[in-house]
């Protein structure tokens, strides 16, 4: 009777720690992003240079984790591909810090500034360079709880990578 509940706890759908680790490399980098376009198409927040770079590797670990999808959880193929997606989330939470340093004056940063422009002719690019607004890595546009939102990205960048991290050596040693 007891062989019979262990062989059936091992094949129940419980905690796994690599399926968990590959779930949270999904869905991190995609609310991560879900806010940040939402903030900018419905709050009219722009994004600077680094707010992209930023994204950028969010949609990198998007894409490994979605791949990590093609195998089982514990599969090799998965497991190292989780581990690119957690390493994509944590670069997005490496330059968050360095962003967020540069809106709090601590590192020099940028001495330029972005427009948005969406192509045409010259004159026409001109036109939508002047008229778009300019965005300044330097100058923190919203903050929440006084934490700018570099400052949000770096936290739940950095944690969920670590979680990512924590989970896949429990697996590997489970």
């Amino acid at each position: 009777m007891v062989e019979a509940l262990a062989a059936r706890s091992s094949g129940s759908p419980g905690f796994r720690p690599a399926a968990t680790a590959r779930l949270i490399a999904l869905l991190l980098p995609l609310a991560l992003l879900a806010g940040a376009f939402g903030s900018q198409y419905l709050g009219g927040l722009y994004p600077c240079e680094m707010c992209w770079w930023q994204r950028y590797a969010h949609m990198a670990a998007v894409g490994c984790a979605a791949l990590a999808y093609s195998a089982p959880a514990e599969a090799a193929r998965s497991r190292i591909l989780t581990l690119l997606a957690a390493l994509a989330i944590a670069v997005s939470g490496g330059i968050a810090i360095y962003h967020a340093g540069v809106e709090a004056k601590i590192f020099e940063g940028f001495t330029t500034c972005t427009a948005l422009a969406r192509g045409g002719s010259t004159a026409d690019l001109l036109k939508q360079i002047t008229h778009s607004p300019m965005v300044r890595c330097d100058e923190v546009q919203f903050r929440f709880l006084g934490i700018s939102l570099a400052g949000w990205n770096a936290i739940f960048s950095l944690a969920g990578a670590s979680a990512i991290l924590f989970l896949l050596l429990k697996g590997r040693k489970a």
